[in-house]
C-alpha cells in the first residue's frame, strides 16, 4: 500500500520500509536465516503490526484523558486563586478551546503524512533532521520529568495516607517509582486503555471528595460559605509572575497534544481522532472549570496546590487514596509512550518493536525500567524540581500544544496561498494568533518559572536532594 510521504524539507524522518509497511527482504533472509526463521519473523511482524493497530476513538479518548487529566486538575483551585473567579473561568474555558483547536491540527498532520508515529516526525517534515532530533530530545526529556513529577506527588501522597512522619520519605520515592514500573509494562495503548477506565473513575472520585469535604468544612467554619474569601477579582497586590505562573499551569492541563501522534499511531481508523479531542477537550474544560470555581469558593485565597492539601487531615489521607490509581496511571503512560518511541527508532524494521517476543520483552523491561530510574533520580536529586519542570514546560509545551501547531497549519496543512479565500485568510489569521500564544507562553512562562525558584531560594523553601524528612515534601 502506498502511502503520501511528501514533505517540505526533503528530509523523511522515517524510512521507506517503515513509511509504507515493512517488507521482507527475501535474499537476505536467505543468507542470514533459514526458511523456517524468516518465516516466523514474518508471522511474528504480522502479528505485531495487528496487536498494534486495534485503538477505537473510544479507546484513544480514554488515553488521551490519563495523559491529560491527572491530579493536577486539583491545581485548578489555586491558580483560579490567583487570577480570580472572572479571569479563572475565562482563561480556563478559552485555553481549553484552543487545546480543541491544536489537536485538530495536529491529527490533520497525521492523516496527510500516515508514516508519522511521533511529534518528532512531524516536525522533520518541517525542519528536516534537525527539527526531527531537536524535537525528539524535547518529547523525552519532557516525559520523563512529568514521571518524575509523578514519583514525587506519590511520596507526598503516601505520607499524608501513611501518617507516620518518622519514616523515611525516600522508602516512599521507592515505592512510587516501583508502581511506575509496573504499569508502565502494557506495550499497547489498547490495552493501556484498560488502566484508564480506573484512572477516570479515581480522579472523578477525589475531586468530589474534595469539593464535598473543603464544602462541608466550610460551612461549618465561623460565617459559614458567606466568610470563605473569594474574589471575582485577581488580589491587588500579586506579581505578574505569580499571575502568570498561574496561567501556565492552566495552559499545562491541557497538554495532550504532545502524545497525540503516538496514540493515532495504534488507530484502526485515524480520522475517527476527532471525536476523541472534542470529548476529551469538552471533559477537560467541564471538569477544570467546575473544580477551579467550586474548591476555590469553598476554600478561598489560602486554597494549596493539589487542593487535597486544603483540607482537614482526614479529608487529605482520603482524598489521597482515591487519588492514587490516577496518580500512578497517568505517571506510567508517559513512560510507555517514550519506551515506544525508543523501541521503534533502535529497531524500525525488527519484530522486537512489537514486543512480541521473548527477546522483545527483555529489552522493553530493561528499558522501562532505566527510564522510571532515570525519573525518580532527577525528580530526586534535584531539591527545586517542580519549579525546574515548569521551566521545561514552558519551553516545550508552548511548542507542542501552540506554535508547532499553528506552524504546521501553515506548512502542511494549509491549502493554496494565505490569501487565497475568506476561509485561508480566517484560518491564516487564528494560526497567527495561536503561534503569537505560543511564544507569550514560551517567553513570560519562562520568565515565571525562574522567578519561581529565585523567590524559592530568597525564602529558603527550596529541599534537599535525597531528602529522607517527610516534612520536606510536604512544604515544597
Amino acid at each position: 500500500m502506498s502511502v503520501d510521504v511528501k514533505n517540505t524539507s526533503g528530509y523523511a524522518p522515517f524510512s521507506d520500509a517503515q513509511a509504507t509497511g515493512w517488507q521482507p527482504d527475501k535474499e537476505k533472509f536467505q543468507e542470514e536465516d533459514s526458511d523456517e526463521q524468516a518465516s516466523r519473523r514474518r508471522v511474528s511482524i504480522a502479528k505485531g503490526e495487528e496487536k498494534h493497530s486495534k485503538l477505537g476513538w473510544q479507546r484513544l479518548t480514554v488515553c488521551l484523558i490519563v495523559e491529560a487529566i491527572a491530579l493536577g486538575s486539583l491545581s485548578m483551585p489555586s491558580a483560579f486563586a490567583s487570577l480570580g473567579m472572572v479571569a479563572g473561568v475565562i482563561v480556563t474555558v478559552g485555553i481549553g478551546l484552543i487545546a480543541i483547536y491544536t489537536s485538530y491540527i495536529v491529527g490533520q498532520v497525521r492523516l496527510k503524512h500516515p508514516h508519522i508515529r511521533h511529534y518528532a516526525d512531524a516536525v522533520g517534515i518541517m525542519w528536516g533532521r534537525f527539527g526531527y532530533e531537536l524535537t525528539s530530545g524535547m518529547f523525552v526529556l519532557f516525559l520523563v520529568l512529568v514521571t518524575g513529577s509523578h514519583v514525587l506527588t506519590g511520596t507526598i501522597a503516601w505520607i499524608s495516607i501513611v501518617d507516620k512522619t518518622s519514616l523515611c520519605a525516600l522508602i516512599w520515592g521507592v515505592i512510587s517509582a516501583l508502581l511506575l514500573f509496573c504499569l508502565a509494562l502494557p506495550p499497547t495503548f489498547h490495552e493501556f486503555a484498560i488502566l484508564g477506565y480506573i484512572d477516570f473513575v479515581s480522579i472523578i472520585l477525589a475531586i468530589f471528595i474534595t469539593m464535598v469535604g473543603t464544602g462541608v468544612e466550610a460551612s461549618k467554619a465561623p460565617g459559614g460559605l458567606s466568610a470563605v474569601p473569594w474574589s471575582a477579582w485577581p488580589p491587588a497586590d500579586i506579581s505578574f509572575a505569580t499571575v502568570f505562573l498561574s496561567t501556565t499551569n492552566i495552559v499545562f492541563a491541557y497538554s495532550f497534544a504532545v502524545c497525540q501522534y503516538s496514540f493515532m499511531a495504534e488507530m484502526h481508523t485515524p480520522p475517527d481522532y476527532v471525536k476523541s479531542i472534542w470529548a476529551l477537550g469538552l471533559i477537560e474544560i467541564f471538569i477544570y472549570t467546575l473544580t477551579g470555581a467550586i474548591i476555590y469558593s469553598f476554600v478561598g485565597s489560602n486554597v494549596e496546590s493539589p487542593a487535597i492539601l486544603s483540607g482537614s487531615k482526614v479529608l487529605s489521607r482520603v482524598a489521597f487514596g482515591i487519588a492514587l490509581p490516577v496518580i500512578f496511571i497517568s505517571g506510567a503512560i508517559n513512560t510507555t509512550v517514550v519506551g515506544k518511541y525508543i523501541m521503534e527508532r533502535v529497531f524500525p524494521s525488527s519484530d522486537v518493536r512489537f514486543v512480541n517476543t521473548r527477546k522483545g520483552w527483555g529489552i522493553w523491561l530493561m528499558l522501562i525500567a532505566g527510564l522510571t530510574l532515570t525519573a525518580w533520580v532527577i525528580a530526586e536529586a534535584i531539591p527545586f524540581f517542580n519549579a525546574l519542570l515548569g521551566i521545561i514546560s514552558s519551553l516545550f509545551i508552548s511548542g507542542f500544544t501552540f506554535y508547532f501547531p499553528a506552524l504546521f497549519w501553515f506548512t502542511i496543512v494549509k491549502e493554496g496561498k494565505w490569501n487565497a479565500n475568506a476561509k485561508n485568510i480566517g484560518l491564516s489569521i487564528t494560526n497567527a494568533l495561536v503561534f503569537c500564544i505560543g511564544l507569550c507562553v514560551l517567553v513570560c512562562g519562562t520568565y515565571a518559572s525562574i522567578e519561581d525558584i529565585l523567590d524559592k531560594y530568597k525564602t529558603g523553601s527550596v529541599g534537599q536532594s535525597f531528602a529522607c524528612s517527610s516534612s520536606s515534601y510536604l512544604s515544597s
